[in-house]
């Protein structure tokens, strides 16, 4: 039976078994050829996952990337598996990152995009080694999950922006991050592709089998069918895995507490968003301010929180005695306490990115420091060097990193605090979910992208930690998307950008736990671990035999 790679496969499993491929080293002596048609494919799965995600929103699309980058490298070297993963990796990280250089031009666009796509050359390369295994598409998706875990830790924290698991916002897929997290529904989705990757020449050549032998005949049907059920057995898994979550209403699994959402918009769009600082914050308190007259009308439900955005205050409240009088003024106007997000001086010649909860009587209290600034945008390490490139860095004035986790106590409810970029790294949306929060709050600034889709691919990122969690999530954005997340992440509420917008909703204080929640990281280790003894596997016989020819030539 033939492969992929044009390969024979024997057995009746022979889609998913070691093939004999004729560039296979241990096989042959001839090298391995990269052809044109391995190239185009690799970039149209890159083109095809980036549809997935917000913006197309064609989420099926998305097993057809690891599917083409499977069937590109399949039988390759590793050489060969680096550039066709490069190639993957710029056709879809170009345009899904593409909002980052649309105020400050294309260099760190381009910069971030060749740095994401770099980790998706080493998995090309890992997948083409790894191809040559039985049960091969098992391993290309395990290693999916490594080289995720890796791309969103190292060097500076890392950057795991465009997870397979993030373009999964509907559909049975989704409900896999109840049991494994982001990882495990990255997996899903990796495995689907590759499996596919064995399926479709399976059934192609079942299709054309030679009518004479039947004996064959039947042999090629039977691999085909069992390819095909691998394929759909993914999905299925997902539509099971639905069947025992509880239901998501906003209001079902423990007390509800009123949260008010105030979207108060920007003067303008870009890096100067905060150019008129005081307007910015005299939008969200003018809407606060509406929203109370709304409240003491009876025309809108008297709110127990009130969530402000990141830097709706980029004036520091404690030190500017205006800024400290409008927040407490319009506090004690709405009857409630406001999570306000501000820029506070400090520490020395630093600055904090700061949330406070604002009582109404006592003023302000129990504060939350972003604990992961993102590098180039909030601090810049290396400054000199990176002002060669671009002088727009000392735009940037350096953010001192909290310490704590963001759980705060705002009107009785427990809100895990999460603000911008946080919310795209598993590890801090653990923490405040460990630490006891009953829902989760997205604080974020969206004006300095435009009208791009990044806050469309922040807002999927929230509703897949919704699931994962099992926690409502409220996203309150300067300029949009503002949403309401239901635990079965379905968007109830959602705002339009640079519209001013205000959400009241009964959000229950959840205290049950996910099976995600209780496994934390050790889905994702595990099935990194699974990747790396394949890849090692596979590179063992090579490596036995180098070693063996230079005893000899010793």
């Amino acid at each position: 039976m033939r492969s992929a790679a044009g390969s024979t496969a024997p057995g009746a499993t022979g889609t998913l078994s070691r093939p004999e491929h004729p560039d296979d080293a241990a096989a042959s002596p001839r090298p391995a050829r990269r052809r044109p048609w391995r190239t185009l494919l690799a970039a149209l799965g890159g083109i095809a996952l980036v549809l997935a995600f917000p913006g197309s929103g064609l989420i099926g699309l998305a097993v057809l990337g690891p599917m083409a980058l499977a069937l590109a490298v399949r039988g390759q070297r590793f050489r060969s598996g680096l550039w066709l993963g490069l190639v993957f990796g710029l056709a879809f990280f170009l345009p899904l990152l593409s909002w980052t250089g649309i105020y400050v031009g294309p260099f760190p666009w381009i910069a971030l995009a060749v740095w994401e796509a770099l980790h998706l050359a080493l998995l090309g390369g890992a997948t083409a080694v790894t191809s040559r295994l039985r049960l091969w598409p098992l391993w290309t998706a395990a290693l999916w999950v490594a080289d995720e875990a890796l791309r969103g830790r190292f060097v500076l924290g890392g950057f795991p922006w465009g997870r397979l698991g993030f373009s999964q916002t509907e559909g049975p897929l989704l409900w896999l991050a109840a049991y494994g997290g982001v990882p495990l529904v990255s997996l899903a989705v990796a495995l689907t592709g590759a499996l596919l990757a064995a399926a479709v020449p399976a059934v192609a050549r079942a299709v054309r089998g030679p009518s004479t032998d039947s004996a064959a005949r039947v042999r090629g049907l039977r691999t085909a069918a069992v390819a095909v059920a691998a394929v759909l057995a993914v999905p299925l898994t997902g539509f099971l895995a639905e069947l025992p979550l509880a239901g998501g209403s906003l209001t079902a699994g423990g007390p509800s507490t009123t949260v008010a959402v105030i979207q108060g918009d920007v003067p303008r769009a870009g890096l100067d968003f905060n150019a008129q600082r005081r307007a910015v914050l005299d939008n969200h308190v003018g809407r606060t301010r509406e929203l109370a007259a709304a409240v003491a009308a009876g025309e809108r439900p008297q709110p127990d929180v009130v969530i402000w955005p990141e830097n709706s205050s980029d004036i520091d409240p404690y030190i500017n005695a205006d800024a400290r009088r409008e927040i407490g003024s319009v506090a004690r106007e709405v009857r409630a306490p406001i999570l306000v997000g501000a820029i506070v001086e400090g520490p020395g010649r630093f600055i904090s990115n700061t949330a406070i909860v604002w009582d109404p009587d006592s003023g302000p209290g129990a504060t939350y420091v972003k604990r992961h600034p993102v590098p180039l945008a909030e601090y810049v390490p290396a400054r000199s060097f990176f002002r060669i490139f671009s002088s727009e860095v000392d735009r940037v004035h350096d953010q001192r990193a909290g310490t704590e986790v963001g759980v705060l106590d705002i009107g009785g409810a427990s809100v895990g605090d999460l603000i911008c970029f946080e919310v795209v790294y598993d590890g801090l949306v653990d923490d405040v979910v460990d630490g006891g929060a009953g829902m989760l709050v997205v604080q974020t600034n969206n004006a300095t992208f435009g009208y791009t889709d990044e806050s469309a691919q922040q807002l999927a990122m929230s509703r897949l930690r919704a699931v994962e969690h099992g926690r409502s999530v409220v996203v309150a954005a300067t300029s949009g998307i503002s949403a309401v997340v239901a635990p079965d992440g379905s968007v109830v509420r959602s705002s339009q950008l640079f519209e001013p917008a205000t959400f009241v909703e009964r959000i229950a204080q959840r205290s049950s736990t996910t099976v995600a929640t209780r496994l934390g990281a050790g889905p994702e280790w595990l099935l990194t671990g699974v990747g790396l003894a394949a890849l090692a596997a596979a590179l063992a016989p090579g490596i036995a035999r180098r070693v063996r020819s230079r005893r000899v030539a010793r």
